[in-house]
Protein backbone atom coordinates (compact mmCIF):
# COMPACT_ATOMS: atom_id res chain seq x y z
CA UNK A 1 0.00 0.00 0.00
CA UNK A 2 2.65 2.34 1.15
CA UNK A 3 4.15 1.96 -2.79
CA UNK A 4 0.82 2.88 -4.53
CA UNK A 5 0.75 5.63 -2.01
CA UNK A 6 3.92 7.46 -3.04
CA UNK A 7 3.27 6.71 -6.81
CA UNK A 8 1.11 9.58 -7.14
CA UNK A 9 2.97 12.02 -4.78
CA UNK A 10 5.97 11.40 -7.17
CA UNK A 11 4.28 11.59 -10.54
CA UNK A 12 2.87 15.20 -8.97
CA UNK A 13 6.63 16.20 -8.11
CA UNK A 14 8.16 14.86 -11.56
CA UNK A 15 5.11 17.13 -13.21
CA UNK A 16 6.21 19.94 -11.15
CA UNK A 17 9.86 19.35 -11.67
CA UNK A 18 10.12 17.85 -14.84
CA UNK A 19 13.01 15.94 -13.17
CA UNK A 20 12.45 12.80 -14.91
CA UNK A 21 12.20 14.71 -18.51
CA UNK A 22 15.59 16.91 -18.25
CA UNK A 23 18.90 15.84 -19.16
CA UNK A 24 21.34 16.44 -16.46
CA UNK A 25 23.11 19.65 -17.82
CA UNK A 26 19.12 21.11 -17.95
CA UNK A 27 18.31 20.18 -14.28
CA UNK A 28 21.53 21.25 -12.80
CA UNK A 29 22.32 24.37 -14.80
CA UNK A 30 25.49 24.04 -16.86
CA UNK A 31 25.95 23.63 -20.95
CA UNK A 32 23.03 23.31 -23.39
CA UNK A 33 21.95 22.69 -26.71
CA UNK A 34 20.16 25.63 -26.98
CA UNK A 35 18.83 25.41 -30.56
CA UNK A 36 20.14 23.44 -34.09
CA UNK A 37 19.42 25.53 -37.20
CA UNK A 38 20.09 22.56 -39.64
CA UNK A 39 19.34 23.67 -43.17
CA UNK A 40 21.02 27.17 -43.98
CA UNK A 41 18.95 29.22 -45.94
CA UNK A 42 18.91 29.56 -49.87
CA UNK A 43 20.34 26.81 -52.05
CA UNK A 44 22.96 24.62 -50.85
CA UNK A 45 25.89 25.03 -53.31
CA UNK A 46 28.76 25.45 -50.49
CA UNK A 47 29.69 29.10 -50.24
CA UNK A 48 30.65 29.87 -46.75
CA UNK A 49 28.16 31.91 -46.34
CA UNK A 50 25.90 29.39 -46.50
CA UNK A 51 27.58 26.85 -44.60
CA UNK A 52 27.93 29.44 -41.84
CA UNK A 53 24.16 29.78 -42.01
CA UNK A 54 24.47 25.57 -40.13
CA UNK A 55 25.12 26.66 -36.68
CA UNK A 56 24.38 25.22 -33.25
CA UNK A 57 24.08 27.71 -30.12
CA UNK A 58 25.22 26.17 -26.79
CA UNK A 59 23.78 28.24 -23.43
CA UNK A 60 25.34 28.27 -20.45
CA UNK A 61 22.50 28.17 -17.75
CA UNK A 62 24.35 28.33 -14.69
CA UNK A 63 25.66 31.33 -12.39
CA UNK A 64 28.96 30.17 -13.19
CA UNK A 65 31.61 30.21 -16.37
CA UNK A 66 32.37 26.72 -17.46
CA UNK A 67 35.49 25.58 -19.16
CA UNK A 68 34.25 23.57 -22.38
CA UNK A 69 38.27 22.85 -23.00
CA UNK A 70 38.28 19.60 -25.16
CA UNK A 71 34.34 18.91 -25.03
CA UNK A 72 33.12 17.45 -28.63
CA UNK A 73 30.30 18.88 -30.49
CA UNK A 74 29.37 15.82 -32.94
CA UNK A 75 26.67 14.29 -35.69
CA UNK A 76 25.27 11.15 -35.91
CA UNK A 77 28.03 10.65 -38.80
CA UNK A 78 30.84 11.91 -36.31
CA UNK A 79 31.12 14.69 -37.80
CA UNK A 80 33.51 16.75 -34.53
CA UNK A 81 34.22 20.06 -33.70
CA UNK A 82 36.36 19.84 -30.83
CA UNK A 83 36.26 23.31 -28.36
CA UNK A 84 39.80 25.17 -27.57
CA UNK A 85 40.77 26.52 -24.20
CA UNK A 86 37.46 28.22 -23.93
CA UNK A 87 34.99 29.25 -21.11
CA UNK A 88 31.34 29.64 -21.97
CA UNK A 89 30.47 32.63 -19.16
CA UNK A 90 27.55 32.06 -16.88
CA UNK A 91 24.25 32.72 -18.57
CA UNK A 92 25.68 33.32 -22.29
CA UNK A 93 25.67 31.30 -25.94
CA UNK A 94 28.47 29.97 -28.63
CA UNK A 95 26.72 29.89 -31.71
CA UNK A 96 29.19 27.03 -33.59
CA UNK A 97 29.31 27.45 -37.55
CA UNK A 98 29.74 24.75 -39.96
CA UNK A 99 31.87 26.56 -42.25
CA UNK A 100 35.19 28.93 -41.93
CA UNK A 101 35.44 32.26 -40.07
CA UNK A 102 37.47 34.26 -37.18
CA UNK A 103 36.85 32.63 -33.97
CA UNK A 104 35.28 35.30 -30.79
CA UNK A 105 33.77 34.54 -27.52
CA UNK A 106 29.80 33.98 -29.08
CA UNK A 107 31.07 32.22 -32.30
CA UNK A 108 33.38 29.27 -33.04
CA UNK A 109 33.97 27.81 -36.47
CA UNK A 110 34.18 23.79 -37.60
CA UNK A 111 36.50 25.05 -40.90
CA UNK A 112 34.14 22.37 -42.56
CA UNK A 113 33.71 22.63 -46.67
CA UNK A 114 30.96 21.28 -46.71
CA UNK A 115 27.53 20.86 -44.76
CA UNK A 116 27.39 18.61 -41.45
CA UNK A 117 23.85 19.05 -40.52
CA UNK A 118 21.49 16.63 -42.49
CA UNK A 119 18.35 18.38 -43.28
CA UNK A 120 15.99 14.83 -42.97
CA UNK A 121 17.40 13.98 -39.45
CA UNK A 122 20.57 13.76 -36.99
CA UNK A 123 21.23 14.44 -33.73
CA UNK A 124 23.43 16.69 -32.14
CA UNK A 125 25.59 15.53 -29.18
CA UNK A 126 27.86 18.01 -26.77
CA UNK A 127 30.41 15.30 -24.81
CA UNK A 128 32.36 16.22 -22.36
CA UNK A 129 36.20 15.75 -23.23
CA UNK A 130 35.89 12.05 -20.89
CA UNK A 131 33.28 10.92 -23.28
CA UNK A 132 30.33 11.68 -20.99
CA UNK A 133 27.06 12.95 -22.36
CA UNK A 134 26.45 16.74 -22.05
CA UNK A 135 23.32 17.32 -23.90
CA UNK A 136 21.73 16.39 -27.62
CA UNK A 137 19.06 17.80 -29.83
CA UNK A 138 17.54 15.59 -32.88
CA UNK A 139 15.05 16.66 -35.42
CA UNK A 140 13.48 14.54 -38.29
CA UNK A 141 11.59 16.23 -41.56
CA UNK A 142 8.77 17.71 -39.54
CA UNK A 143 11.05 20.71 -38.04
CA UNK A 144 11.14 22.96 -41.00
CA UNK A 145 15.11 24.19 -40.94
CA UNK A 146 15.88 24.96 -36.87
CA UNK A 147 15.15 22.82 -33.78
CA UNK A 148 15.05 24.13 -30.67
CA UNK A 149 16.07 21.94 -27.91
Amino acid sequence: MRIRAALPALAGAVALTGTFLSTPAHAAGGVTINRVWFDSPGSDRGSNASLNGEWVLLKNTSSTAISVKGWILKDIANHRYTFPNIKIAAGKTVKVHTGKGTATAAHRYQNSSWYIWNNTSDTATLTKANGSKVDSCSWTTRDPSDKAC
